[in-house]
């Protein structure tokens, strides 16, 4: 089970907000004089490490990792990743090449180079709570996010970048196809059932030859990695990274060239981590100068031993578990049942990372140090092979709960207990996401990226009505569902051909008609039902939100596939006069 919270009900949502207040309960807790509200009250990774992996295995890469509720409500401002990784693509003989340009913003992260190969493509995405999302319920959400220029931009479904835009990317640069003919794709995220209870959600990226390889320019390897989700309810490939996404960035840059994803195995980056991004709080500095620090409350699975289960079975994929076997399949050869084979994969034996979290942090900047954590929680790998953290008896909360409130004590920020605050910082409640009017990408006011990264969170998730989204066009009306976040998704039935984000690409039509072939097979033999990573060592798995998952229209069954088309909020939905009937969508 997971530990419940309350939340008070008073909002004070405005970044720097400054209160001066009188304690109602002088002598009771210390003094204060100054109350203020700050935007980087946690950061840093909750993380594992793993060795490096042998040659051969960087086609596939994957885990289970639990969901569950890390705040009892989504707060405004509150960004954390639950357990992820990153897929960069394995260079190693480069030491000395700048992988980013000039022209792009990661080049401009000095500490990164003289490669910037860390920061030159990377598959990310994951579950967590993202300032960005639009639509809040509790639960985190999953969503992918593809990186393919230095981090000029993010690409996160078949129509939309990684939360900093409400209409549809441009034509050119789309990058994520829609494979799955069972499943529809929010730009928001998928969701979740919210009875979780620290269910596993298992997903891999794997390689798949869909395409050819192709001379250029600029010169596109026939890597299409592919995410694959197994739930209760849902089990199969979603979706995947078109390899020219990949590629594009070489066409102005040759030096790179068969460097991207799409030509270079995969690598995890050493392990994967909770990422803590930004985490609002509050500050009170009392009349004898000491500070006292509050974070939201954050939660985690617990179970009868005290620990907290949060990443199993991480697992390498050489091309023989399942890219090879498709290769020959696609040319003429006996059927492939999608399943990983494991005698082509490599488990590696994980390591905890010390836990690393501070306050006040910048971009690339680091803040205050927490201190004395190991006395309340340490990062550990049980009996399984598996990550997560094990709670100590502490006198600041129960076990599975972080600790809340912090003193400044020399150069480091320590817990201490809930007593020992002043009563208006106990008092202090965070706003609700629901109360945020906008939200400010961290690209804003860059210099190297033009486009308005302050976006109105009221505005829907929109596409034009001409270009790839009408030629070729779908080949159905408008459907709606809605989801448990408070949301309506509307989406059309493509061709999988026909889908808008192949439309940028001048490709024969015995090319197209090779991938929709293959497509189809896949579609008719990789079924929702079956098993493609092995199942979970211990526990059980989670359940999507039911209705993201569909059954096609009569006559569509097998090559088409549901584009999402809108997303917005109930609410629009229904009363919204301007908006035409779906038939017209």
């Amino acid at each position: 089970m997971y530990i419940r919270i309350l939340v008070s009900g008073l909002l004070l949502g405005i970044s720097g907000l400054v209160i001066h207040a009188s304690d109602p309960e002088k002598g009771k807790s210390p003094p204060a004089s100054e109350l203020s509200q700050q935007a980087n009250g946690l950061h840093g990774y909750i993380g594992y490490s793993s060795p490096k992996r042998p040659e051969g295995f960087g086609a596939g890469i994957g885990f289970y990792t639990a969901v569950w509720p890390l705040v009892e409500q989504p707060l405004a401002g509150f960004q954390i990743g639950l357990p992820g990784n990153w897929i960069i693509p394995d260079n190693p003989d480069n030491k000395d090449m700048a992988c980013c340009p000039e022209g792009t913003i990661a080049r401009t992260w000095e500490p990164r180079g003289p490669t910037w190969a860390s920061v030159f493509q990377t598959q990310e995405g994951g579950l967590g709570y993202w300032r960005g999302n639009r639509y809040h319920y509790g639960p985190p959400k999953f969503s992918m996010n593809g990186v393919p220029n230095c981090y000029n931009s993010e690409i996160a479904s078949p129509g939309w970048p990684f939360f900093y835009r409400a209409e549809a990317l441009p034509e050119d640069e789309l990058g994520i196809a829609q494979l799955s003919n069972r499943i529809v794709v929010p730009p928001d995220g998928i969701t979740f059932v919210e009875d979780l209870e620290g269910k596993f959600l298992g997903y891999t990226h794997m390689m798949l030859p869909l395409t050819e390889k192709r001379e250029g320019p600029p010169p596109t390897g026939d890597q299409s990695w592919t995410l694959f989700l197994n739930a209760a309810n849902f089990k199969g490939p979603v979706a995947y990274y078109i390899p020219e996404m990949w590629s594009r960035l070489s066409k102005e840059y040759p030096a790179i060239e068969g460097m991207g994803l799409d030509a270079r195995p995969g690598t995890m980056g050493g392990g994967g981590a909770m990422e803590i991004n930004t985490v609002p709080s509050f500050e009170m500095k009392t009349e004898q100068g000491e500070l006292f620090i509050k974070i939201p409350q954050l939660q985690f699975p617990v179970d009868e031993k005290g620990r907290s289960v949060l990443v199993q079975d991480v697992t390498y994929y050489s091309k023989d578990a399942l890219f090879n076997p498709v290769k020959a399949w696609k040319n003429g050869g006996e059927p492939v049942s999608g399943a990983f084979s494991e005698a082509h994969s490599w488990k590696p034996s994980i390591s905890p990372r010390k836990i690393s979290l501070d306050q006040g942090a910048r971009l690339n900047a680091g803040g205050t140090r927490l201190g004395g954590l190991d006395s309340v929680v340490e990062t550990i790998v049980n009996e399984s092979n598996a990550f997560g953290l094990q709670w100590q008896e502490n006198p600041y909360g129960s076990r599975g709960l972080f600790p809340q409130y912090f003193k400044q004590v020399g150069e480091e920020r320590i817990p201490v207990s809930e007593e020992e605050v002043p009563a208006e910082l106990k008092g202090s409640s965070f706003a609700l996401a629901g109360t945020e009017k906008e939200y400010v990408n961290w690209r804003d006011g860059n210099e190297i990226v033009s486009g308005n990264f302050v976006i109105d969170k009221s505005l829907p998730y929109s596409t034009p009505e001409s270009g790839a989204w009408t030629r070729p066009g779908p080949a159905s009306k408008a459907y709606t569902v809605e989801l448990k976040d408070g949301s309506t998704v509307t989406y059309k039935w493509y061709r999988f051909i026909d889908q808008p984000s192949f439309q940028q690409f001048d490709w024969s039509q015995a090319e197209k008609e090779a991938l929709q072939q293959l497509v189809e097979k896949i579609h008719q033999r990789w079924t929702i039902d079956k098993n493609y990573m092995a199942p979970p060592t211990t526990g059980e798995l989670v359940q999507i939100d039911p209705a993201l998952i569909l059954t096609p229209p009569p006559g569509m069954e097998v090559g088409y596939v549901p584009i999402v088309v809108r997303q917005e909020r109930k609410v629009l939905a229904a009363e919204d006069p301007m908006k035409p009937p779906l038939a017209d969508l």
